[in-house]
Formats: structure tokens, sequence, C-alpha cells
């Protein structure tokens, strides 16, 4: 005799995004699986709570906003600008855009950047940005970032690892309460512009970052895609995030866009836009178009090393890209430059 097993699937859980954070419950038991979170409104009352040994817990949490708000809020303040960089899906060079976004800002001396790494299991900026070997130093005023450059500072659960092998094998609530302390315990300073760089997708770490980064304010979004329309089906998810989290989208980037040749310059196009690519997208979308950025394989060398591809390569087509991306995201978040 054959058994069948019938598969059912749950019903998604709806998120208030407009929801300030519950103050953190200290929990006896790890979350179970299907979980709504002990922060969230249904906390100890979802089906997944029954027999949990933290319901109890969960459903007794006060329900008022974390009293760790106001204190985000004054660390933030001396922050002029933040910008998330959201992808839809992994692998569109994401976190390689935010760092070549953050030397773009860099390189005019007079700006102090930031880059915050909220991708907790695959924190990729601090081998990017030549600083893996570093660790996080405390002092009475709180952690301080790791300094690339003068002006240039990084914040990722990487430099606490043992060894840059070690994988996080976090649930969702522990990796909020590390984005709470790297917005809360880290001595950001006076800033000009602070980037976020996040996992793909959108789940529990956008989450935390849009509600605790709510009441000191962000800027905007840049969503990074690639021209296929496997990518762009879930960049419009993420733009769908964005505006059910009141998040402003300042444009949308397309990146690997044709290949240039480092001697001929001639350029192919590797990923074809089937679909129309971002700039369609955009369009359709009534989202900007921030511009795209072809492949160089000197970008994915200057990563590896740790080095700066746009103070290295300055020339390169992909360079100049980036600098008009850099001017669209400015003019999106109302920032004034000089002349």
């Amino acid at each position: 005799m054959s058994s069948t097993t019938t598969t059912t699937v749950e019903e998604p859980i709806q998120v208030d995004l407009s929801a300030p954070l519950k103050n953190h419950p200290s929990l006896i038991a790890p979350e179970p699986e299907h979980c709504p979170g002990p922060e969230s409104n249904l906390a100890g009352q979802g089906d997944a709570c029954a027999g949990c040994p933290n319901q109890s817990i969960c459903a007794s949490t006060p329900m008022g906003p974390d009293s760790d708000l106001p204190l985000i809020f004054s660390r933030l303040s001396g922050i002029k600008h933040k910008i998330l960089v959201l992808s839809g899906k992994g692998g569109v060079g994401k976190s390689t855009f935010t760092t070549m976004l953050a030397h773009a800002f860099a390189a005019d001396e007079g700006n102090m950047v930031g880059i915050m790494d909220t991708d907790i299991c695959g924190p990729s900026i601090p081998k990017m940005m030549g600083v893996e070997a570093e660790t996080i130093h405390v002092s009475n005023a709180g952690w301080s970032p790791v300094w690339v450059t003068d002006n240039l500072g990084v914040m990722s659960i990487q430099f606490m690892l043992p060894s840059r092998d070690d994988a996080v094998i976090w649930r969702g609530p522990k990796k909020n309460g590390l984005i709470k302390q790297f917005l809360k315990d880290v001595e950001w300073g006076e800033m000009d512009y602070l980037l976020v760089d996040t996992p793909p997708g959108t789940s529990d770490e956008h989450l935390s970052v849009n509600s605790y980064l709510k009441e000191s304010g962000v800027d905007g979004a840049v969503v990074v895609t690639t021209p296929q329309e496997i990518s762009l089906l879930d960049v419009r998810k993420e733009i769908d995030f964005c505006r059910k989290a009141g998040v402003k989208v300042l444009g949308i980037v397309e990146n690997m866009s044709g290949f240039v040749c480092p001697s001929c310059k001639h350029q192919n196009q590797i990923f074809k836009a089937t679909t129309g690519g971002a700039r369609k997208l955009a369009k359709e979308t009534g989202i900007p178009f921030l511009g795209a950025v072809p492949l160089d394989p000197r970008i994915g060398m200057a990563c590896d090393y740790g080095e700066s591809f746009f103070d290295n390569f300055p020339g390169s087509p992909a360079c100049a890209a980036l600098q008009g991306v850099v001017k669209r995201v400015q003019e999106e978040a109302g920032i004034s430059t000089a002349p």
C-alpha cells in the first residue's frame, strides 16, 4: 500500500509595515518554525504559537514602540543623508554597486561616508573594501566603524566573526537585534552619507531597517537589477515593498548592462534585455531610471583585492556611468552639490 502525503501551504503572515517595533522580549526557547516574530503584533497569538514555551512571554510583552528608538534617533541625528541599496534577486551586484557608490561619494574629500552592512548571513562589504581582517573597536562612546579611508567607514558582522569562513545561522529576531545595535551602539558621528547595504528580497532585515530608520528619516532607496526579466521580476516585488513601507524609491540602476572590452572599448550585450530591461520597467512604474553600469572585469578584480575601482580606473566607461548615477541619486534625493 502506498500512503498519500498532503502538503498544505500556510497563509502568509500579514505584516503591518507602518507599525513601530515592539520591545524585544526575553525568550526561554528558540522560536519555532513559522513563528510570526516575538516583536510582531501577532506574537503569542498565531497558530505556530500553540504549545510554544515562549507563548505567554510574547503575548504579555507591552505593545508600545521600542524604547530604544529615541536613542537610535539621537545616534543618527548627525547623518545628513541615509540611502538604502536594495535588490530583488541575489547576484545582481548590489553590494559591489554599494561599495562603488560609497567610493564615488568619498572621492569628494569634504564628504564623510559610511556603509552599514545588514546582509547578516552574507557579509561581503569588508572584503570588497579591503578591511576584512579588521575588528571593531569599542569605547565608552560606543562601537567605532572600521575606517577604509579618512572619510569612509564600514560596519559589518564580518568584523565580529572568529573566522571569515564562519557561517551566521541566525533566525530573524537575532538578526534584528544586531541591526538595532548597528544603529544605536555605533558611533557614526557627523556624516554626509550612510549607505545601508541590504540582503536580497524583502525579509526581516528590510523590515527592521525600515522600522528603526523611519523616525530619523530615510532619503530613499536605490534598487539594483540586471537587464534580464528574471531579475526584473523580483525588482517589481521590491518596488511593491517600498511603496507599502512608505520608502521613496530614488530610482533603478541597471547593473552589468553590456560588457565593455578594456582594450578596444567595444560593448556587447551579454545579458540581453529581453523585455526592455530596467529602463522600460522604470517607465512602466513611474520610477526614475538612474543609469546603466556596464560590466568590466576589472570591477571584480578590484573587489577581490579590496581596492577602489573608482580610483584606479577613473577613465573607464563603467566609472563614467557610475558618476552619472551618483549625480542622478543626488538629484532625486534633493541633495544640493557645489557647481
